[in-house]
Order: C-alpha cells, then structure tokens, then sequence
C-alpha cells in the first residue's frame, strides 16, 4: 500500500521563541515543511497527514496545507488535551499538550496504511523518506527508524537533546538513551549534565530524531501506552507521553521490532532562532546542487 506521511506539527517552540513551523527556509518562502512534503511524495508517499492545534488551523491551511493539495491527499487533525481515554481528564491548570505519543493516536481515524510519522521543524533529506517508504512498502511487520548520525545533528548555537541508541548486531533498534545537553567543544562532542559526570561520545553514533515508520498495529500499542502512562500521570501539569519512550517499552516487552535504516544525509534543525539562518543557507546549497528545483512546488 502507499504509505501517509505524519507531521507532528502543533507544537510551540519554547527555545526558538514562536511558532517555527510557519517560518520560510526557501528562497520562495517555503518551510521545512515544504521540503519533507517534497522529498516523501518523490520517495512515493501518496498522502500526508498534519496534527496541529485547532487555534492555528485556518493560518496554517492557508498557508501551509494548500500548496500540496494538487499532489497528494491531505488531511488534518487536532491534538486537544481533553482528547484522552475514557475515566481521564485534563487536570485544572494543564496548559501543556500530552506528548508525541498521545498526539499519535490523534491519527488513528484518519491513517489506514504504513506510514511515516516526522517532526514538523526538522530536515531529514530525500534518502531518508527513501529508505523509510521501501521499508513500508515491503509489507513487514517489522517497525522502523532513520538513526541519523550524531554529528550530522549537532547546533553551532548550543547544546541539544538527543536520543542515542544502542542496535544490535543485525540493525534492531535495543534502546535509546536520551542525552540532553550534547555540543562540539573544540575537538571532543560531550553530553554534560549537573546530574551525571562529562560523557565523551565519537560523533558516529546513531541518534534517533523522531523519524520512525509504522504499520497500523501501533495505534493499538500506543493506546495502551498512553493509558498506563495516564494512570501514574493524569494529574500532572506536565508530564508529557514521549513517543520514543513507548516504543522503547515496546521493544522491551518483545511487542515490536525495530529495524535501524542508517542515513548519511545531512540533518538540519531549527532548535534555536539562530539555527534558521544557517538552514536556509544549508537548502540554497543543495538547491544549486541539484538536489532540488528552485521553485519547490511549480
């Protein structure tokens, strides 16, 4: 079946100061957006899906959604926090959306095929959504994702969280470890935490940037996921449901398999406002590479 593109796109940057998602990277105005759309329905995805927040909906159909309407089907839905399991609700105060994963299941209705789920401000590059759309072509039950490498993930402007993950010798995702302060100081990458003592890491790790691939038997995973993680967490302000951590349980209770497809592209992200200068510069680069036509979407 052709596989659907997911963007997790209804959050707030609080580092970057705004609503990123919206930001143009192009020479035309086109967003990070504009490029993953691009390089997935090259790749052969035949359908994306946006969650977003209902406040920012008519903007964003505007001005994001409609540019790929002649190119693919497109659908969206809304991450609410009192979108949650029956017996649960929000408690009073909560401003904060529930997590990647809860914001997952809002797709259950509208995604009936293998698909890619990715981060709406983050660059991932065409051999990636290629890799990602053979493997769920090919009809496995396996699960996947793109581990980028570390250095290619890095920011000139401060540290980064990243998730480092440990894959077994036939390419299966074992864990990921989150570390969330990792920078290039002079010749050494380090993660440096008041908690815990410097760790210097080669640079050639495979980090996991929240680009995974699924068939439709996650929803009914990360449903059960979500519920447990309501069950010791419903009446926090803050606690978050991390994708990541409930595919971590998954492979850890021999419920789901990940494969690793290793990308050699080049990452880009925008964590800081200072990163988004040097991401456009990065895209004109590849654009008088050939890598992409200068009008995206003509």
């Amino acid at each position: 079946m052709t596989p659907t593109l997911l963007i997790l796109a209804a959050g707030m940057g609080s580092r970057y100061g705004g609503l990123k998602q919206l930001d143009a990277v192009g020479p035309n105005g086109e967003t990070i957006m504009d490029y993953s759309v691009f390089d997935a329905w090259r790749a052969g995805f035949g359908k994306v899906v946006f969650i977003i927040r209902k406040d920012i909906e008519e903007p964003f159909r505007r001005t994001i959604g409609a540019r790929f309407e002649e190119h693919l089907a497109v659908d969206y839905v809304f991450q609410e926090m009192d979108k949650l399991p029956k017996s649960f609700r929000a408690p009073e105060g909560r401003t904060k959306p529930w997590g990647t994963t809860h914001a997952v299941l809002m797709a259950t209705d509208a995604i009936h095929e293998p698909f890619a789920v990715i981060n709406a401000d983050d660059f991932y590059g065409a051999s990636s959504y290629q890799l990602l759309a053979r493997h769920l072509e090919s009809g496995t039950k396996d699960y996947a994702m793109v581990g980028f490498v570390l250095r290619n993930t890095l920011s000139e402007f401060g540290p980064v969280a990243r998730g480092v993950c440990r894959v077994s010798d036939d390419g299966y995702l074992k864990d990921i470890v989150e570390m969330k302060s990792i920078q290039r100081r002079e010749s050494k990458i380090t993660n440096v935490t008041a908690e815990a003592p410097q760790i210097v890491l080669s640079g050639e790790e495979s980090v996991s940037m929240n680009m995974w691939g699924f068939s439709t038997a996650i929803f009914a995973q990360l449903k059960e996921s979500f519920r447990q993680f309501l069950t010791h967490h419903a009446d926090d302000r803050a606690a978050e449901c991390y994708l990541p951590s409930s595919v971590h349980t998954l492979i850890q209770s021999g419920e789901a398999h990940v494969k690793v497809l290793r990308s050699n592209d080049a990452w880009f992200g925008v964590t800081y406002r200072d990163d988004r200068a040097q991401v456009a510069e990065s895209i004109l680069r590849l654009i008088e590479a050939g890598a992409y036509p200068r009008q995206l979407w003509e």
